[in-house]
């Protein structure tokens, strides 16, 4: 739900003003902010807060809430300095982060920044209490926090902007904010918590969250690097070319979401119990098993992205200002992003791997390389290929940093059952080759057929050519014996008849 609103505020901000100067202005303001944001509080957090909190938990209720309120001021108190700093040096680090902006695109980018660095003190105490409501498994509100967030923006958009101007964009990522706070603080305080203007800075929890978090904060740093590298390289690169990036960076990250991330987090509990309890046969075994399932579900999606992807840029962001210059764009980039889907999909997966087996500093020093990779190659690109070179970079620094992943896991735990992924890739690439040649077949015969040049005709040709594509992906994996396809087609069939079933008790029941 949230990646469905997510592209209903993309639609929005492409129809009002597609691909040029104030998105671009836009997008650029996110930067900062965002690496504050991610910096401090995801480090933070993902890195020792849940197992700490949960630890005290256990032992002591009124103990936790005393870190929640240590961790609570601590970082507030952090996060205010830093945005205190950050607004007297904004004009200063909107320089140096968009070098290629000027006048008053410079300006607008610095107006908008300043009102968005509230974001970060705002959604930095909405994710410490994001990760008390995880630690009670209260998934429920927790998993509406990014609706409220995005909700918030589309608001901006909607009402904000007419009544403020521009800066109307910014007041409606505040009001997102606001609301990924406000929907999760009446559980927490169900559950016992009560400010208190304490900071605990001696208390053992505090300073262990605080230890815990320094190597993720040097991964968060480098990940966040490689996005300023990108957005400095994108503001050279002419007019637009930021908004480009980011609408065709959102479209590819829905696929990646759904399978690669969604693999990793499911995975990352069985990892961690394997390797605590030294079973590594068994965790070999898991990640190869877990790696052919991702690439099963992910190739697939990523040829449909190339092959559909003027159509998908043209239904999803055609409307208003974005024009069909702005379409082709994105749709190049989405070309080049699409190559690197897989390895977008892999690496969460093979990060955790590493963190089961309590290293985390191997993707750490991976990370770094590929940052210069995409630097190097983007410096090289930029200039010659324009936006649509930046992107080609990114995806060849991802391809590399997945192939060094593997390979150093590979040298720790032993044989992750390659020969196996080999198989499932020369099986997964006849059935991919059908696909490609049913999806082509389609788009090219309907394109003749309907009038593309409407929303209808152009989401008609997309879908049916899409959904025809996957169907004999899946036809032929079948006729392959592909072992995920058949294990698929079980979990299928298992939950059809466990419907149908309930289906027929409540049927017998309402008779």
């Amino acid at each position: 739900m949230s990646k469905i609103i997510g592209l209903i505020r993309d639609r929005l901000l492409a129809h009002e003003y597609g691909a040029g100067t104030i998105m671009d202005a836009y997008y650029a303001a996110f930067k900062i902010p965002d690496f504050v944001y991610n910096l401090l509080i995801i480090g933070a957090l993902s890195a020792g807060f849940i197992p700490v909190f949960i630890e005290a938990m256990q032992k002591d209720k009124k103990e936790s809430w005393n870190i929640v309120n240590g961790v609570v001021n601590t970082l507030g108190l952090s996060l205010i300095i830093v945005s205190i700093i950050a607004l007297w040096q904004t004009p200063r680090l909107v320089g140096w982060l968009v070098p290629g902006f000027t006048g008053e695109k410079l300006a607008l980018t610095i107006q908008l920044s300043r009102v968005m660095f509230f974001s970060p003190l705002i959604l930095g105490l909405s994710s410490i209490f994001g990760s008390v409501l995880q630690s009670y498994k209260a998934f429920a509100i927790y998993s509406m926090t990014p609706i409220m967030y995005n909700l918030g923006i589309i608001i901006g958009i909607t009402i904000l902007v007419p009544f403020f101007g521009t800066i109307g964009l910014s007041y409606g990522v505040i009001l997102g904010a606001v609301l990924h706070l406000a929907i999760q603080l009446p559980l927490v305080v169900k559950y016992g918590y009560r400010y208190r203007p304490n900071f605990h800075w001696k208390n053992k929890s505090v300073r262990k969250i605080g230890h815990l978090m320094i190597p993720r904060m040097l991964g968060m740093a480098t990940k966040q690097i490689d996005i300023i590298v990108i957005t400095i390289l994108a503001s050279t690169a002419g007019t637009g070319s930021l908004s480009v990036f980011s609408f065709a960076d959102n479209l590819q990250s829905v696929p990646v979401s759904m399978v690669g991330i969604a693999f990793a987090i499911a995975i990352f509990p069985t990892l961690s119990e394997l390797a605590g309890k030294s079973q590594i046969t068994e965790l070999r075994t898991q990640i190869a098993r877990t790696a052919r399932q991702i690439m099963w579900l992910i190739i697939p999606l990523a040829i449909t992205i190339l092959l559909l992807r003027a159509q998908i840029v043209r239904v999803v962001l055609g409307t208003g200002q974005f024009d069909w210059k702005d379409t082709i764009l994105t749709a190049q980039c989405l070309a080049f992003f699409s190559i690197s889907i897989f390895a977008q999909s892999l690496t969460p997966m093979l990060a955790r791997s590493f963190y089961a087996l309590q290293n985390t500093w191997t993707p750490f020093v991976v990370s770094i390389i590929s940052t210069l990779v995409n630097l190097g190659a983007g410096i090289w690109a930029t200039p010659r290929y324009g936006i649509v070179g930046l992107v080609a970079g990114y995806s060849l620094s991802t391809v590399i940093q997945t192939a060094v992943l593997w390979m150093l896991l590979h040298r720790s735990i032993g044989s992750l059952k390659e020969s196996t992924i080999v198989n499932l890739l020369a099986k997964v690439s006849i059935a991919v080759i059908g696909m490609g040649i049913v999806i082509q077949g389609f788009k090219y015969t309907l394109g003749n057929m309907l009038n593309i040049n409407t929303f209808v005709g152009i989401f008609t040709q997309g879908i049916i050519s899409g959904i025809a594509g996957i169907l004999i992906y899946g036809f032929i994996c079948h006729l392959l014996r592909v072992e995920e396809m058949e294990i698929f087609m079980e979990s299928f069939k298992r939950k059809w008849f466990k419907l149908k079933s309930a289906d027929v008790e409540i049927g017998s029941v309402e008779k």
